[in-house]
C-alpha cells in the first residue's frame, strides 16, 4: 500500500523574531509555536447549538497554550443536500462544477465556526483550501494533495488568531478547486498537522473512538485505547467509516499519532500510534476487529480472444482512471481462457466503466460487475502468521449459511466477498466468534475463543 505524498514548505516558514514574540499571543517554546490541529465532521457541526458547543471546546485549547488550527467538514448532511440539488438541475453533472458545488458546504462551516469563534471573544479566520495553500493534483472528485504553503496560515497563528480551515479541497494547478473524494477533511487535517510539525492529529466525531466493529450492527461492539496505524489503515480501507485510509496512511508516513474522540461526551478515545508501538509484538496473529464494507462491487473480466497482457492492461487502465482495486485474482498462464477477478467500489463504478470502455484492451475483452456483494474483514496483526483464522473465518460464515465468492488475506487483513444482504449477520457472528465483545481481552484470537 503506497504512502500518500506531500510537499511540504517548511523553507518557507516565517522566523521568530523579538518584536513577533511581543506581538504575538501564540505560545511558544524557545522559537517554535506549540500548535494543535483538530478536525471535526459534518454530525459534529450539524446544529447551531453543536456549532457553538465546538466553538468552546476549540476556544479551550487555544486558551491552553497552544496555537489551533481547525479543519471542518460540511454540516450534517449538506454535502447529500448539494447532490441532490445538482441531481434536481441536470442529468449531467460536470465534475468541475459540482466540486465547485460541493465545497461550498465546507467553506460554509469554516465561516460559521470562526463566526461562532469570534462571539466568545477568541479571534479566529476561516480560509479555503486556496487561501491556506493546499494545492492538489488528480481528477474532479478523487484529487490528492500535492503541497501545502503554509505562510498564510503561520502568519494568523502568529497574529494568536485560532484558523479554521475547509477541508475536503485543494487548488488545482489551473486555479481550479477540486475535492479529495470520501473523507478528504480527514486528510486535510493530517496534511496541515505534518506540515505545521504538531505531535498529533486530534479527529473529533460522534463516536467515542475507534471500535472492534460497527456499533450501529454490532452493540457488543467496544472502543479500542489504541490501534497500530497499519491495522487501522486496513480497517479504513476495509470498510471502517471513523477515518479514511489514506488520512491513515499519511499520518503513518510522517509518524504522527492520531487521536480519535467525540465531539459529544469527554472520553479519552482512540489513539491510533504513527510510530511502531513494542507491545504490538505481543499481538501478533491477534484479530482487534471486524470490519464490514458494503461500497463493493466483484468485477469479472473474461478474456475473449485478447493475446495481450490482461491484467497488465485493465490494472493500468483502472489506475489511469483513480479507481483503487483490491482481492486481485489471476488465471494461471496455462489456463488463458479463465476470467480475471478483483473488487472495486461500488461507488466508483461509473468510473471503472468509462475507463474500460473507452480503452484498447485486445479483441474483446468482456467485463460484468456485480454489485450485490460486500466484504466482512478480520483486522489484526500477523494475520497470515495463524493461518487457523481463515480456517474458522470460513467455519463461521458456513454455519451463518453465508456464502463466500472470494477470499483474500494479507499479514493485516483477511477479507470475504459475501452477499450484501448477509453482510451484518457475518460481521456480528464473527465478532462474537472471536470473543472481540470481551472487554477484559484487548484483542482476542483463536487460541482464546
Amino acid at each position: 500500500m503506497a504512502f500518500l505524498g506531500i510537499r511540504c514548505s517548511r523553507d518557507v516558514s516565517p522566523r521568530w523574531s523579538v518584536d513577533h514574540w511581543l506581538q504575538s499571543t501564540a505560545p511558544v517554546i524557545g522559537d517554535v509555536m506549540k500548535i494543535a490541529v483538530q478536525k471535526y465532521g459534518g454530525t459534529s457541526l450539524a446544529s447551531s447549538a453543536q456549532m457553538r458547543a465546538v466553538a468552546g471546546r476549540v476556544a479551550e485549547r487555544r486558551r491552553s497554550g497552544f496555537a489551533t488550527v481547525v479543519v471542518v467538514s460540511a454540516r450534517g448532511a449538506a454535502t447529500d443536500q448539494l447532490i441532490a440539488d445538482a441531481a434536481d438541475v441536470a442529468l449531467f453533472r460536470s465534475g468541475r462544477e459540482l466540486d465547485q458545488l460541493l465545497v461550498t458546504g465546507e467553506n460554509a462551516a469554516a465561516a460559521l465556526l470562526a463566526l461562532a469563534l469570534q462571539d466568545r471573544g477568541m479571534p479566529a479566520v476561516s480560509l479555503t483550501a486556496a487561501q491556506g495553500g493546499i494545492s492538489a493534483v488528480g481528477r474532479h472528485g478523487a484529487a490528492m494533495i500535492a503541497a501545502v504553503d503554509d505562510r498564510r496560515i503561520r502568519r494568523h497563528l502568529i497574529a494568536g488568531e485560532v484558523v479554521v480551515v475547509a477541508g475536503f479541497q485543494g487548488m488545482a494547478d489551473n486555479g481550479d478547486v477540486v475535492t479529495l473524494g470520501r473523507g478528504g477533511s480527514d486528510t486535510t487535517a493530517v496534511a496541515l498537522a505534518a506540515m505545521l510539525g504538531a505531535a498529533d492529529c486530534e479527529m473529533y466525531t460522534d463516536v467515542e473512538g475507534v471500535f472492534t466493529a460497527d456499533p450501529r450492527v454490532v452493540p457488543q461492539a467496544r472502543v479500542l485505547s489504541t490501534v497500530g496505524v497499519g491495522v487501522m489503515a486496513e480497517m479504513a480501507f476495509a470498510g471502517a467509516r471513523v477515518l479514511h485510509c489514506r488520512a491513515v496512511e499519511l499520518a503513518a508516513a510522517h509518524g504522527m499519532d492520531l487521536v480519535v474522540r467525540s465531539s459529544m461526551v469527554r472520553q479519552p478515545g482512540t489513539t491510533i500510534l504513527g510510530r511502531s508501538d513494542p507491545e504490538m509484538v505481543e499481538n501478533d496473529g491477534f484479530v482487534t476487529a471486524v470490519t464490514h464494507d458494503s461500497d463493493a462491487a466483484l468485477v469479472r473480466i473474461e478474456p475473449g480472444r485478447t493475446g495481450s497482457d490482461l491484467a497488465r492492461s485493465v490494472l493500468g487502465t483502472l489506475a489511469s482512471a483513480a479507481v483503487p482495486v483490491d482481492m486481485v485474482t489471476l488465471p494461471e498462464s496455462a489456463a488463458p481462457g479463465l476470467p480475471m477477478r478483483f473488487t472495486i467500489r461500488r461507488s466508483d463504478i461509473p468510473f471503472a466503466t468509462d475507463a474500460l470502455g473507452s480503452s484498447a484492451l485486445g479483441s474483446g475483452p468482456r467485463f460484468t460487475f456485480d454489485p450485490s456483494v460486500g466484504k466482512v474483514s478480520l483486522v489484526g496483526a500477523g494475520m497470515l502468521s495463524r493461518p487457523e483464522n481463515v480456517a474458522a473465518m470460513l467455519d463461521v460464515l458456513a454455519e451463518q449459511d453465508v456464502p463466500v465468492s472470494l477470499i483474500a488475506t494479507t499479514q493485516l487483513r483477511i477479507t470475504a466477498v459475501v452477499p450484501a444482504d448477509r453482510l451484518v449477520d457475518a460481521a456480528a457472528a464473527l465478532h462474537r466468534r472471536f470473543n472481540l465483545d470481551r472487554p477484559e481481552v484487548p484483542a482476542a484470537s483463536l487460541t482464546s475463543a
